[in-house]
């Protein structure tokens, strides 16, 4: 099949196996080329197959040398459709681990389900008996509770009133002007129930209960604030809303994990392109100047070079550094005021005419597609590729 990208809004409907593979080679490569890490052995990534998940389970396998076990909601290619990018990335993530004589495996299926969380603690039980790092790093749009039943879909909308401000069509760069309708209270409940703290706690609390945690274990979940630019749509909207309760939910987690020592953690992380950000109104604009203004600083990072200063300055440094919140912050170097000043000096002034001059689109662009294997250096898209590709330890 020879595979081009194709999209709908912010969503890639096509994925390309050797460039999601390249892509994870070169995040591989990346943490080689750094400091070992005196880290975690036994390493859980929930939600491992993109993002800072990916970049999480790459830091702990190749940084630390850790075992890892990936769980994921992917699918695999079938008749004239390609498998998701995220499959093509654990497949390759794989590989790369077996060369390495790394332990790793994965499981494929709903993470919020009794029965993934079941698989997930009998293969520790059987493989390693405790894990000490236990990553969270679910992005999804919808829930089914394992308990009631009950389907959550969640919304980015702000609360209270309505929200207008400039946006852009990342794919041909017009710049227009939004309004978002502000959310429903059912809207809110819905949007905490998927992507607030409650499936984290029921995680942590299967794997005490059922005695896999080792003494001092740690778990992270990843969370955004951001500038006041983005507040309404984001910290002040439905997603803020959950992230308070993910942030109350670490809280809770750290009680239950007291009698063993283990802490559990929120780190706050820099904005980045993903299929999750690029569908939050405001925020592409706003992620395009950011980018433009911390690479000419010369501190623009992405998702693995986040994920190394995680591991390596944060967690597992000798102090941990935290904010008053006893939260951990990488998004330090996005939030420098000299940073925010002039993406809000740029902000008053971008427009379509000026946009591709006076911001990043075109590394927003490149970075969205990379996510998806596409744009790579080296392939040849016009060749013929195998979309069939298998990972080789899923369970």
């Amino acid at each position: 099949m020879i595979i081009k990208p194709k999209t709908r809004g912010f969503i890639c409907t096509t994925a390309h196996p050797e460039g999601c593979r390249q892509n994870v080679k070169e995040q591989i490569n990346y943490i080689k080329s750094k400091e070992p890490i005196k880290g975690p052995k036994k390493v859980l990534v929930i939600g491992s197959s993109t993002g800072y998940g990916l970049a999480s389970r790459i830091t702990a396998a190749f940084g630390c040398g850790a075992d890892t076990i990936g769980v994921f909601f992917e699918k695999p290619a079938e008749e004239k459709r390609t498998a998701t990018a995220g499959w093509y990335n654990m497949a390759a993530f794989e590989e790369e681990a077996k060369k390495a004589g790394l332990y790793s495996k994965s499981i494929n299926g709903d993470a919020f389900s009794d029965e993934i969380k079941e698989k997930t603690i009998e293969l520790i039980k059987k493989d390693w008996g405790k894990v000490d790092l236990i990553i969270y790093s679910l992005a999804a749009p919808r829930r089914t509770h394992p308990k009631t039943g009950e389907v959550f879909n969640s919304v980015i909308k702000p609360i209270g009133q309505p929200y207008t401000n400039k946006t852009v069509n990342f794919h041909n760069g017009e710049v227009s002007e939004i309004t978002v309708d502000p959310a429903t209270e059912d809207e809110i409940r819905q949007t905490v129930a998927v992507m607030g703290g409650e499936d984290w706690e029921m995680w942590i609390e299967a794997l005490k209960t059922a005695g896999v945690l080792a003494e001092g274990a740690i778990t992270v979940a990843f969370s955004y604030i951001g500038p006041e630019l983005t507040h309404a749509v984001y910290k002040n909207g439905t997603i803020g809303k959950a992230k308070e309760h993910l942030e109350a939910s670490s809280k809770n987690i750290t009680k239950l994990l007291k009698d063993i020592g283990g802490k559990a953690y929120i780190s706050v992380n820099k904005a980045l392109v993903t299929q999750s950000s690029s569908a939050i109104p405001v925020v592409p604009l706003y992620i395009s100047l950011l980018f433009k203004i911390m690479k000419e600083k010369g501190i623009h990072e992405g998702c693995i070079e986040q994920l190394y200063r995680l591991f390596a300055e944060r967690l597992y440094a000798d102090t941990l550094l935290l904010d008053e919140e006893g939260r951990i912050r990488l998004d330090d170097f996005e939030m420098r005021e000299d940073v925010q000043n002039e993406v809000a000096r740029l902000w008053s002034t971008v427009n379509t005419e000026n946009i591709e001059e006076t911001t990043d689109i075109k590394g927003y662009r490149e970075d969205f597609f990379k996510l998806f294997g596409f744009g790579l250096p080296g392939i040849n898209y016009d060749e013929e590729c195998n979309e069939k590709v298998d990972i080789p330890s899923l369970i």
